[in-house]
């Protein structure tokens, strides 16, 4: 929830006028319970939604993740309707990451040593998913995190 990458998220989606919520995953920071590889914290987002949705009322949804994230975020796309989705470093080499829609933002490093290129190509290619390639930049975009908030707030809209 701290990481700056998705601090950055929350930025970009501020810009827009969007309210925007995230959250620990279990165990991480001070939340409780205990990692459960994507299935409990699929269900721990899908009520952060519930209770957005309950505060803001129907707005459209945009679902953003960063690594493990971004494959949480892709479960939950498969339970709730979102207008669109921003993956940051999808960590498909780690995890089983479901298709995505046409229109997902996928924004990626070219010198990410923890979710090599190739495997986000990979995981891509069948799709005919474009990447939104970020030239220098490792898996947590030091010193290029403007430009994760540029493509955001240039590609997402209502």
């Amino acid at each position: 929830m701290d990481n700056k990458v998705v601090q950055t998220l929350v930025y970009a989606f501020n810009d827009l006028d969007c309210a925007a919520y995230r959250m620990n995953f279990r165990g991480v920071g001070a939340s409780e319970g205990e990692h459960d590889h994507g299935i409990g914290e699929t269900e721990d987002m899908l009520l952060l939604a519930q209770h957005a949705q309950s505060e803001q009322g129907p707005l459209p949804v945009f679902l953003a993740g960063f690594s493990f994230g971004c494959y949480v975020q892709t479960r939950v796309a498969q339970r709730i309707s979102a207008k669109q989705m921003v993956l940051v470093a999808p960590a498909v080499n780690r995890f089983e990451v479901a298709q995505v829609p046409a229109n997902t933002l996928v924004i990626h490093g070219e010198v990410d040593d923890t979710v090599p290129l190739a495997a986000v190509l990979e995981w891509a290619r069948p799709q005919n998913l474009p990447i939104a390639l970020v030239p220098g930049a490792d898996h947590f975009f030091h010193r290029r995190l403007q430009i994760i908030r540029q493509l955001v707030t240039s590609a997402c809209r209502f």
